[in-house]
C-alpha cells in the first residue's frame, strides 16, 4: 500500500513539472513564431514650389499673309510677269490688261481740259471788267472741274487694269496665260508673305484667361527635329461654344527649312502656374474609390490623410488640402502599410 502511494505521487509530480515547463515557453510562439518590426520606407518632405501644368495641343502653320490675286475689272491680258514660286517686292507689276480705249479717252479729256482752262481765263478777265456776269464765269469754272474729275476717274479705271503685288511675298502657281481674258472672279495666282508665319491653335476654356498678347509658346512640326518658339499676337474674343476652346494666333519670326505653311504642329504650353503650391511626388498619392490619400509620418508611426489634388507635372502633383508645409509623406511601400504601422525612414527627400 505504501509503495503504490509513492508511485502515484511520483507520477503526479512528473506531470505537473511537464505542464509547468510548457507554460513557460515564450508567448510569441503562440502567435506564429515571428515578431513584426518597423517597415522601411522612403519619404518626402512637403515643400512649397512653383508648378505649371504642361499641355500639348494641335496647331497649324499658316502664311503671315495670303492673298488671291484677282482683277478688279474684266479684260484681255497684254502683259504677264508671274514666275511661279518667285519672290516679288510690293508694288511689282504682275499683269496688265488691255486699256487703249481708256488711254484714248484720257487724251481726249486732257485736250478738252486745256481748252476749258483757257476759256475760264478769258471769262475771269471779262468778269474783272464786268464784261460777263458772275453766273457765266461760274459755268466756265464748272466745266473745268468736271473735266478734271473725268480725267481722275479715267486714270483710276486705267490703274485697275494694272495688277500689282500687294506686299512683298512669294507667288504661287499661275492660272492664266498671255492673251487670256480674265473676269473679276478669276483667280490669277496667289501670293504669300512667308518671311514670317502664323501659328494657329486652340486651348481649353479653363486656361483662356492665362493666354494674352506676348505669351511665348514652343512647338514642333510634324516630322521636325527641333523645337521652335512663337509669340502670341491675338486671341479670339470668345470661347467656341461647340468645342469649349479659345482660338489663338501666334507669330513665328524664325526662318527654318522645316517651317512650311500648312504643316501640322504640336504646341506645348505651361498653364495654370501656381507660385506657392504644396508638392509631393505623384506616386505618394493613393487613389481610392471615394477619395485620395497620402501617408504621413508622425514620429515613428503613420497616419492616413485624405487630400485634394490640383495640377501636376511629370514628377510632382499639387495638394490643395490634407497636408501642410514640412509634413513628411511616405513615397514607397504604400501597399504594405496599415494605419498606425511603425515605419523606419531609409531615405528622406527634401527638394
Amino acid at each position: 500500500m505504501g509503495l503504490s502511494f509513492r508511485i502515484g505521487a511520483l507520477i503526479s509530480i512528473t506531470a505537473f513539472l511537464i505542464v509547468s515547463c510548457n507554460d513557460k515557453k515564450p508567448q510569441a510562439s503562440r502567435g506564429g513564431g515571428r515578431m513584426q518590426g518597423p517597415v522601411t520606407v522612403d519619404a518626402f518632405v512637403v515643400t512649397q514650389r512653383s508648378i505649371a501644368e504642361d499641355i500639348e495641343v494641335p496647331g497649324s502653320l499658316l502664311p503671315y499673309e495670303e492673298t488671291q490675286i484677282r482683277a478688279e475689272v474684266g479684260g484681255r491680258i497684254v502683259y504677264l510677269d508671274i514666275n511661279e514660286g518667285a519672290t516679288v517686292q510690293k508694288g511689282k507689276l504682275l499683269v496688265k490688261l488691255f486699256d487703249q480705249d481708256l488711254q484714248a479717252q484720257l487724251k481726249k479729256f486732257e485736250v478738252q481740259l486745256k481748252i476749258k482752262e483757257k476759256t475760264e481765263e478769258r471769262s475771269s478777265e471779262l468778269l474783272a471788267i464786268q464784261g460777263i456776269s458772275q453766273q457765266d464765269y461760274d459755268l466756265s469754272a464748272l466745266d473745268v472741274e468736271n473735266l478734271r474729275a473725268d480725267i481722275e476717274a479715267t486714270r483710276i479705271a486705267i490703274s485697275k487694269t494694272e495688277i500689282r503685288a500687294p506686299y512683298s511675298g512669294t507667288l504661287g502657281l499661275r492660272n492664266v496665260s498671255m492673251g487670256a481674258y480674265v473676269a473679276p472672279n478669276d483667280v490669277i495666282t496667289n501670293i504669300r508673305q512667308v518671311d514670317k508665319l502664323k501659328l494657329e491653335f486652340s486651348i481649353p476654356e479653363k486656361y483662356a484667361k492665362e493666354i494674352s498678347t506676348g505669351y511665348v509658346v514652343s512647338f514642333v512640326v510634324d516630322g521636325g527635329r527641333r523645337r521652335h518658339n512663337a509669340k502670341v499676337i491675338a486671341t479670339e474674343n470668345s470661347v467656341d461654344p461647340t468645342t469649349r476652346t479659345l482660338r489663338v494666333k501666334a507669330e513665328v519670326s524664325e526662318k527654318h527649312p522645316e517651317l512650311i505653311p500648312g504643316v501640322f504642329a504640336k504646341v506645348n504650353l505651361q498653364l495654370g502656374k501656381t507660385a506657392n503650391a504644396l508638392l509631393v511626388p505623384t506616386q505618394s498619392v493613393i487613389p481610392n474609390a471615394r477619395n485620395k490619400q497620402v501617408i504621413l509620418v508622425k514620429k515613428d508611426s503613420v497616419v492616413f490623410s485624405v487630400v485634394e489634388t490640383g495640377i501636376r507635372d511629370s514628377v510632382y502633383i499639387q495638394l490643395l488640402s490634407g497636408v501642410k508645409p514640412g509634413d513628411t509623406v511616405v513615397t514607397t511601400g504604400l501597399m504594405t502599410i496599415r494605419p498606425n504601422s511603425k515605419v523606419k525612414i531609409a531615405r528622406l527627400e527634401n527638394k
